[in-house]
C-alpha cells in the first residue's frame, strides 16, 4: 500500500493507494463528455402507479439545481421529484426521476439546454436513494504521463480487479469545498450556528476571490445581509440561508432547514463517510489487510446476509471471500448503539470519541433532518474488471459498480494525481 502525498486526502481520511507503482497522472473531466455514467436501473412495474418514471440524461448540471428548474417548467414543488442516485455535475449522466401526480403529456414542457427527459414508466412508489442496480462509466483521462503508460495502466487495471480501498470519494464531501462531514458534525453536535457558518463562511482556494472575500466577512461578522448582497447569485443554498437569517435573525436552525431535505441529509451522512474512510485507512495503518479476514470482522454476503469472522470460521470466511460470495466491511455507526465486536469496531468507537459524538447525536440529529441515520455495513474494498486502452497520452477506462461506490475512487489508483485534478 502506498500512502497519498495530497493534504486534502490525508483530510477526508483517504490515506493510501493499492498498489505501489507511480500513477499515470493526467486530468479527469477535460470536457463533459470525457465522463459517462448511464445509472442501470432496477424494474419498472405497477404501470397504473402515480409516480412518472423518467429517464434524465443531463450535461454539466448539479441534479439538485436541474431538478429545482425541471420542477419549474411543470409548474410543481421540487419536492414531488425523487431519484435513485446522485450523479457528478461535470459529466454526461444518465438515470431515472420519479415524478409524483404528472402526467406524460407534461414532460413536453420541459425545455432545458443540455437536459432532455423520455418517459419511461409508472411505478406505485418513488425512487429513494440506492434504488438501482448500479452505474455503468467510461472515463478519459487525458494529459497522462507518457514514460511506461501501457505499464503503468496494466498495473493499475490488476489492483482494481484485485481490490482497492474502497474510499467515499472527493465529491461525497464537496468538490470545489469539502466541507459537507464538518457541517455534519457540527449538526451531530447541535451546533447549528457552527453548521450554517462552515457552510455560508469557510473558503476554499479555487473558489473566485468574490466568493472567498464574502465567506469570509460572513464567518467573521455573521452579518447575513451582507452575505445576500455579496454571495455570486449562483450560490443559491448560502444565499437561501442568509435570506433566511435576514428575515429571522439569529435562527440558525431554520436557516439549516431552508436547505432542500435530501441535501441537508447527505451532510450528516457525510460525517459517517468520513469515519468509514478514516477507519479504513487505520486498518491499513495497523497492517491488515483488505480481503484477508481478521477475528471479529464483519462479513457483507452478495444477498446482504451479515456475519463475523470467528477463529472456527475464519478459513471458511476467506474462502468465501475469494470466491467473491462476500467482502469484509465496517460498520458505521448511527443512532443505534453498537456492540463492539473486533478490533475494527474499536477503531471506529474511538473515532467517534474523538469526534465528540455518539448515537444519541445521531437520534437528535434524525429529528431534526427527519430522516433516520442508522448504522450501516460498506465493504472496505472495491473490486471491479476495468476495460483500458491507452491512445497517445490519454487512457479510456470503462467499468461498472455498485450503487454507492465512487468512479472516482477506481480512477484515483490509477492517477494517483492531485485530488483537485479529478473534479
Amino acid at each position: 500500500m502506498m500512502p497519498s502525498p495530497y493534504p486534502l486526502e490525508a483530510e477526508l481520511g483517504m490515506r493510501y493507494y493499492a498498489s505501489d507503482a507511480p500513477g499515470i497522472g493526467g486530468r479527469l473531466r477535460s470536457s463533459p463528455e470525457d465522463f459517462v455514467v448511464e445509472e442501470l436501473p432496477l424494474p419498472i412495474s405497477d404501470p397504473d402507479g402515480p409516480y412518472l418514471i423518467c429517464r434524465l440524461t443531463k450535461k454539466n448540471w448539479e441534479l439538485q439545481r436541474a431538478v429545482k428548474e425541471i420542477a419549474k417548467r411543470l409548474g410543481i414543488s421540487h419536492r414531488r421529484i425523487a431519484w435513485a442516485g446522485t450523479k457528478d455535475k461535470n459529466a454526461v449522466t444518465t438515470q431515472l426521476i420519479s415524478i409524483y401526480d404528472v402526467p406524460p403529456e407534461a414532460i413536453g414542457q420541459v425545455h432545458l439546454a443540455d437536459i432532455s427527459l423520455e418517459v419511461v414508466g409508472r411505478s406505485q412508489h418513488s425512487l429513494a436513494l440506492g434504488d438501482l442496480m448500479g452505474n455503468r462509466f467510461d472515463i478519459v483521462i487525458r494529459d497522462c504521463i507518457t514514460e511506461d503508460l501501457a505499464e503503468r495502466v496494466r498495473t493499475a487495471t490488476e489492483a482494481a480487479s484485485t481490490g482497492i480501498p474502497n474510499y467515499y470519494g472527493l465529491q461525497r464531501f464537496g468538490v470545489v469545498r469539502p466541507v459537507t462531514h464538518l457541517v455534519g458534525r457540527s449538526i451531530l453536535k447541535g451546533d447549528y450556528e457552527g453548521a450554517v457558518v462552515t457552510y455560508v463562511g469557510r473558503a476554499y482556494p479555487l473558489e473566485s476571490e468574490r466568493a472567498q472575500s464574502a465567506r469570509n466577512h460572513f464567518a467573521d461578522t455573521r452579518d447575513a445581509r451582507a452575505a445576500l448582497a455579496d454571495l455570486p447569485v449562483q450560490m443559491t443554498y448560502e444565499r437561501a440561508m442568509a435570506n433566511h437569517l435576514v428575515a429571522n435573525p439569529g435562527d440558525y436552525a431554520g436557516a439549516l432547514r431552508a436547505l432542500p431535505p435530501k441535501l441537508l441529509s447527505l451532510l450528516v451522512s457525510a460525517f459517517q463517510s468520513h469515519l468509514f474512510n478514516c477507519a479504513l485507512s487505520s486498518r491499513i495503518d495497523a497492517g491488515l489487510s483488505l480481503t484477508e479476514p481478521e477475528v471479529g470482522d464483519r462479513l457483507l454476503f452478495l444477498n446482504g446476509r451479515e456475519d463475523i469472522v470467528s477463529a472456527r470460521n475464519r478459513q471458511a470466511a476467506l474462502l468465501q471471500i475469494r470466491r467473491g460470495r462476500c467482502r469484509i466491511a465496517l460498520f458505521i455507526p448511527g443512532a443505534e448503539p453498537m456492540a463492539p465486536r473486533g478490533p475494527m469496531d474499536e477503531i471506529m468507537q474511538e473515532l467517534m470519541q474523538t469526534s465528540g459524538i455518539d448515537a444519541t447525536d445521531f437520534e437528535r440529529a434524525s429529528r431534526f433532518v427527519e430522516t433516520k441515520f442508522a448504522g450501516v455495513l460498506r465493504p472496505i474494498s472495491l473490486s471491479t474488471g476495468v476495460q483500458a486502452d491507452v491512445s497517445g497520452e490519454s487512457v479510456r477506462l470503462r467499468f461498472t459498480l455498485p450503487p454507492g461506490h465512487y468512479a472516482t475512487t477506481v480512477c484515483r489508483e490509477y492517477m494517483k494525481a492531485d485530488p483537485y485534478v479529478m473534479i
